[in-house]
């Protein structure tokens, strides 16, 4: 391992990096995040939930969840750090200048799969919350830390497990920081004060399979489904508002044929997403789907997979405190607050939590080969937390 420099975020997220945790193992990480929080004077417990399966729907092993709280000797809210220990698949290694489980650094950055999204912002808030908490024991409220194994992959058993363990026995939470790589261009250039939802449709078109010859004796579902393709492709689902886009709507797949060239296929599958507002609901744009294709009487069957709702953080305390954090260690900056991008665990604890946002590294190399962070923003980011900490327990 090639070192460089060294805070305790740094040395923490080159830990981390070091535990090949692809979804949804957690490679040993909140055994160590763990064991670390124990010392700081946390109170750990382990949500642990079953298996899951992946988006082709094969087996994935045991989702690993970790809640960690430190209790203030005054009232106040909780304020919750959350993040992800788990990693995408590193992809060919030859498409590495490094291995992406060996932390490495090069030219002032660190690489490593999970430098980015999201081990080094889960170091991050490790530390803050371990300074903060050395600093003043007797803050007001709870500070509360979760991460979990199980974002990159289906979310079943992750953040969406132990929201459902918290509604069941009346946890509170009041405030949330998700440390996704929300930055563009650098270390605190943009807050995530909401994000869309996600609604994905399997469509199969059915037809009457024949000889291209004879079309007469067939029904083509490509021709039967192109005039409704064009209409679906062309509507204007919404306008959007003053925090959301219009809501987009985008074919994934479209399928259809036998392999042979003389023959007409007997059904087409179209996979797509849509990508919705807080002005559309699941609901809304489900109908208005059915209706384009029964106007164009599209024979069908359609299967309906709602990924995420849309949330939302109006500016409050939360993301005023954030943003002078971000102002005092990135020399007056002045974040913006977006709703872009795609989803995250947020979604999941916005059902509980009335303030949610997201903020971390700059996420340029998100899911690339090569995944780095800025060493230089590592240190800033775990200040960032940690004065955030302060201003919401600490008044």
């Amino acid at each position: 391992m090639t070192k460089a420099g060294g805070n305790a975020a740094l040395r923490l997220a080159e830990q981390l990096i070091a535990c090949p945790s692809v979804t949804p193992a957690d490679g040993g990480t909140l055994a160590l995040l763990g064991a670390r929080l124990v010392a700081a004077g946390f109170a750990c417990e382990r949500l642990d939930a079953g298996a899951g399966n992946d988006a082709q729907g094969r087996a994935q092993g045991q989702v690993a969840n970790l809640w960690a709280v430190h209790a203030g000797s005054r009232p106040g809210p909780t304020v919750v750090l959350l993040g992800h220990v788990d990693v995408v698949p590193p992809g060919p290694r030859e498409a590495w200048h490094s291995d992406p489980f060996v932390p490495t650094h090069r030219d002032g950055r660190l690489f490593g799969r999970g430098a980015a999204d999201m081990k080094t912002a889960v170091a991050a808030m490790t530390v803050a919350a371990e300074q903060f908490v050395l600093a003043l024991p007797g803050h007001a409220g709870r500070v509360a830390l979760l991460f979990t194994s199980d974002e990159e992959g289906p979310s079943l058993h992750g953040v969406r497990h132990v929201v459902e363990v918290f509604a069941a026995r009346g946890e509170r939470l009041d405030a949330c920081i998700v440390g996704e790589p929300t930055s563009v261009q650098r270390l605190g250039d943009t807050i995530k004060n909401g994000r869309r939802g996600t609604l994905s449709g399997r469509l199969v078109v059915k037809g009457v399979q024949g000889h291209v010859a004879y079309p007469q004796l067939a029904r083509n579902p490509v021709h039967e489904f192109a005039p409704a393709l064009a209409e679906l492709a062309a509507t204007r689902w919404d306008e959007g508002n003053a925090f959301f886009p219009p809501t987009t709507w985008q074919v994934s797949n479209l399928a259809a044929g036998t392999g042979a060239l003389n023959v007409i296929p007997g059904s087409l599958v179209c996979e797509f997403n849509f990508r919705y507002s807080t002005e559309s609901t699941p609901e809304r744009l489900q109908q208005r789907v059915q209706a384009i294709l029964a106007k164009h009487r599209v024979e069908h069957e359609i299967a309906w997979t709602l990924g995420g709702e849309p949330f939302l953080t109006p500016p409050g305390s939360l993301s005023r405190a954030l943003a002078d954090a971000i102002g005092a260690e990135c020399g007056g900056l002045v974040p913006e607050l977006s709703t872009t991008g795609g989803t995250s665990d947020g979604r999941f604890v916005a059902r509980l939590c009335p303030q949610v946002v997201e903020f971390g590294v700059v996420n340029a190399s998100i899911h690339q080969a090569d995944e780095w962070v800025e060493v230089a923003s590592i240190e800033p980011l775990a200040n960032i937390y940690r004065r955030t900490l302060a201003t919401l327990l600490a008044p």
